[in-house]
């Protein structure tokens, strides 16, 4: 049976090269403006690397901040190296892009989700489509306008 385009790999793999390229952009150039980081990884994925002590306060996944302070951000296109304050104490980390599930910008409110299969062989079910929104319904708070082009149509 031939298989279909992988929409959703391609999608994921085009995002982390976003996060890529952002963050090479730090690297060399550091944090423009506001700019600043939330990015929370998987740190059971086998790539992490991180210290112990680390591991053992986030079992599962964390939450790491880039924007006062940050050193060594090296980025590949697996992963990146960076150097965080923790109490204190400069830590290195090696987070690869596998293991990256969510990457927010709060100062532009830009952020990316990944969601993780728990098993490549389970059936992959199309995203539910929302219909589109009544002529009549309320406007969003933020002042974006739904407009009905039914009366044009023939």
């Amino acid at each position: 049976m031939a298989r279909g385009i992988d929409y959703g790999g391609m999608m994921h793999r085009a995002m982390q090269g976003l996060i890529a390229d952002v963050l090479h952009g730090v690297a060399q150039d550091g944090l423009p403006g506001e700019h600043h980081f939330f990015i929370t990884f998987d740190t059971r994925d086998e790539g992490v690397e991180m210290a112990d002590w680390l591991r053992e306060r986030y079992p599962e996944e964390m939450t790491i901040v880039i924007q006062h302070w940050f050193d060594n951000l090296k980025v590949t296109h697996e992963g990146f190296w960076i150097t965080l304050n923790f109490g204190n104490s400069p830590e290195p980390l090696y987070i690869p892009f596998d293991s990256v599930r969510t990457f927010v910008d709060p100062s532009v409110e830009f952020g990316l989700r990944f969601e993780t299969q728990d098993s490549e062989d389970e059936a992959e079910e199309a995203p539910e489509v929302p219909e589109a929104a009544p002529a009549e319904a309320p406007l969003p708070s933020g002042g974006a306008e739904v407009v009905s082009l039914d009366k044009w149509r023939k």
